[in-house]
């Protein structure tokens, strides 16, 4: 199916798109996150390795992006900049030399805690319970997921 404009074609309102919706929320959680990430030293993306690794140490690369959903040219620099810093380790897979191996360092397991706080004051100010967030998030990855099996 192609998009066709006409000289009758009626164009929703902003307010009226989900997409638009998920767009400014999405724009909305950045700004929320931005300052208490910058308190421990953690953009966004990065934010989201370290807790991907937390909970499941030793993933590969290939794992981590796709429990991330991005892709090796956007996780490489991610992981040379945590790498970097000290947070993490990056070794080849002694079994398989192609598969690179990632651990969080003593230094970067330190700011689990600060993390886990971070966390706290993001459930703090979204202000919904559990149940109603795991509905949404549900939600979400659903409406995902036939997004990404439309455009295979």
């Amino acid at each position: 199916m192609t998009a066709t404009a006409t000289a009758d074609t009626v164009l929703p309102e902003i307010e009226d798109l989900l997409c638009f919706s998920v767009y400014s929320t999405g724009l909305a959680f950045n700004q929320l996150y931005r300052p208490l990430l910058d308190e421990i030293g953690l953009t966004y993306p990065q934010f989201l390795v370290m807790l991907a690794l937390w909970s499941r140490e030793g993933r590969s690369v290939k794992e981590l992006g796709e429990a991330l959903f991005l892709d090796s040219s956007t996780l490489t620099p991610l992981l040379k900049r945590l790498e970097a810093a000290g947070l993490i380790l990056r070794t080849r897979n002694p079994r398989d030399e192609r598969q690179v191996l990632l651990s969080v360092t003593e230094r970067g397991d330190a700011l689990r805690e600060n993390a886990a706080a971070v966390s706290c004051v993001i459930r703090d100010a979204v202000g919904i319970d559990n149940q109603t967030a795991g509905v949404l998030r549900a939600q979400l990855d659903a409406i995902r997921t036939k997004i990404q099996r439309r455009n295979d």
